[in-house]
């Protein structure tokens, strides 16, 4: 089953790679571009075929290798 895990920095904390990447939009001539969050995405596939179970593990995955929980959140989507 293929699930994608997409971290991104909490509200309120700090993005300086967001910043530069505004700014570089900016300086790109891309106007109107407001506040930019750059984050992380992993797609994986699992040999798991119960749609809560993969979720679950993708969960637990996230929680303890793919994110930082103290500054990011996650989420996972299970495609199928």
């Amino acid at each position: 089953m293929r699930v994608i895990i997409t971290v991104m920095p909490k509200p309120g904390v700090l993005d300086p790679q967001g910043r530069a990447i505004a700014r570089a939009l900016g300086g790109l001539g891309f106007e109107g571009v407001g506040e930019v969050r750059a984050g992380k995405v992993f797609e994986l596939d699992l040999a798991e075929t119960d749609r809560e179970r993969a979720q679950a593990a993708a969960e637990e995955m996230g929680r303890r290798l793919l994110a930082n929980t103290v500054v990011e959140s996650f989420r996972v989507a299970v495609l199928g």
